[in-house]
């Protein structure tokens, strides 16, 4: 199918609980205001709607505060679904509650026995392979896994490098069309996206580089001025979205939803 990555039908989101005050963090900014985030959240659903998918919001998981990171979970491709192995084990159970939802909608899903770990965060579906960046989230022997598990569908598997520091590979890096990728200057200077057309964001405004394509928008985190703009300029629709309390517990946009076209 062509522009199979980031044109899509359908997207799984997950209530925020109130638990997430109690979400995962490298720096501690202060805790997110839920009430705020529910709001930020609607409106994410509501754009997601407007972009032509048909969205699920599947109930909130009180036991995990950073349930509502739901791309963590699967990796949703057109012949099916992957559940994965996060690397954070308080929050294997996410995976194992995200399965059924994705059985109602998948004819296939397949689940990664271990022992490696992976989170969807990590990973990068482009037109022509899919990026893996090892983190301390992903490592090599959960990346191996997925090679051999998406191999009959003919996906390639292409590990590279988080850069240190970052939670995940698409913390500093998103797909804006087949072949170009919006990225952080600390990342693309690491060669892992040769052969893509990058755009760099600007400086200190490195939280923008997770933004989504989903159809015919490209939705960016509101409060980044220079990047929004550069990437308008390269000829994308923008719609600005209010991020804020997800990023005080290292949630970007691309986090908030899993984005499929189940056959």
């Amino acid at each position: 199918m062509p522009e199979r990555s980031f044109r899509f039908t359908h997207a799984i989101t997950r209530t925020p609980p109130a638990s997430a005050v109690d979400g995962l963090r490298a720096e501690d900014v202060g805790n997110p205001d839920v009430g705020v985030m529910m709001a930020h959240h609607d409106a994410y659903v509501h754009a997601l709607t407007q972009a032509g998918l048909e969205v699920r919001v599947v109930d909130a998981l009180e036991d995990f505060p950073d349930s509502l990171f739901v791309e963590d979970t699967a990796l949703c491709l057109n012949e099916g679904a992957i559940v994965l192995r996060p690397g954070a084990p308080t929050r294997f159970g996410e995976s194992l509650a995200m399965t059924p939802h994705l059985e109602e909608v998948y004819t296939e899903v397949r689940t990664l026995q271990g022992p490696g770990f992976i989170e969807g965060g990590d990973i990068l579906t482009t037109e022509s392979e899919i990026l893996v960046g090892k983190s301390e989230r992903t490592n090599s022997e959960g990346i191996e896994e997925l090679r051999r598990t998406v191999a009959d569908w003919g996906y390639t598997v292409r590990e590279v490098t988080t850069p240190p520091g970052v939670l995940h590979f698409k913390s500093d890096c998103s797909l804006l069309d087949g072949s170009t990728i919006l990225s952080t200057p600390r990342l693309s200077l690491s060669g892992c996206f040769e052969g893509y057309t990058v755009i760099d964001v600007a400086e200190g405004e490195e939280p923008a580089a997770n933004s989504i394509r989903v159809n015919d928008v490209v939705f960016m985190p509101r409060g980044f001025p220079l990047t929004t703009e550069r990437v308008r300029e390269a000829g994308f629709v923008v719609i600005e979205l209010d991020n804020s309390e997800c990023q005080k517990i290292d949630g970007g946009l691309s986090c908030l939803s899993l984005r499929f076209t189940p056959r």
